[in-house]
């Protein structure tokens, strides 16, 4: 890796932990050149803007858990297996600390549409993943697409994970266990109908 690959590495890395630490208001250049090691000057030369550089956090932090989402739904398993591994990646993202860069860089972008597309942008191939696992599911469980569409299912996904996401950041954890154990019940449904 060449001396310039080494330090934009060093600057992604250190966005990623310290948005993680102390959210996008308390990154300055200063501190991102003293989390990574490097010069200060740098930051705006390989990267253009802090923003920019942020973004290409999110990015390279999505490329990851896509890669594992992909290869989690490729997987010769029941669906109702890949759910469930799905839904404990909620906790583990938690832990490490991806939902807490996820919602900085959206916050961010709620007042920059030149942020608020390339956000929508990892949004898009997050649901892309989504809407892939849920056809060939919905195909086997015998779902009616017509009267589910799976764009309407994805988008329930989605915008429910996002929204235990948000309580958990700030400690509200009141009916979610419910909420997976009644889906988790309802595939286990599915899948026996399957079985027969």
């Amino acid at each position: 890796m060449s001396s310039r690959a080494s330090t934009m590495e060093a600057f992604l890395d250190a966005a990623e932990q310290l948005l993680i630490r102390v959210g996008h208001a308390g990154v300055t250049t200063r501190a991102l050149a003293a989390e990574a090691g490097a010069n200060h000057g740098l930051v705006h030369y390989y990267f253009g803007s802090m923003e920019d550089l942020m973004v290409r956090v999110l990015e390279r932090f999505t490329d990851r858990l896509i890669e594992r989402q992909r290869a989690l739904y490729a997987a010769d398993t029941p669906f109702i297996e890949k759910w469930r591994t799905a839904m404990r990646h909620m906790d583990t993202d938690l832990e490490s600390g991806y939902q807490k860069v996820w919602l900085e860089l959206q916050a961010l972008a709620w007042n920059r549409p030149d942020l608020r597309k390339r956000v929508a942008r990892v949004t898009h191939r997050w649901r892309k993943v989504l809407t892939e696992a849920f056809t060939k599911a919905m195909q086997e469980y015998g779902i009616d697409s017509s009267r589910f569409p799976v764009e309407a299912m994805v988008a329930l996904v989605a915008t429910f994970n996002q929204g235990m996401i948000l309580e958990r950041h700030v400690s509200i954890v009141d009916g979610h266990r419910e909420l997976l154990e009644v889906i988790d019940r309802w595939l286990q449904v599915k899948e026996e109908g399957k079985a027969r």
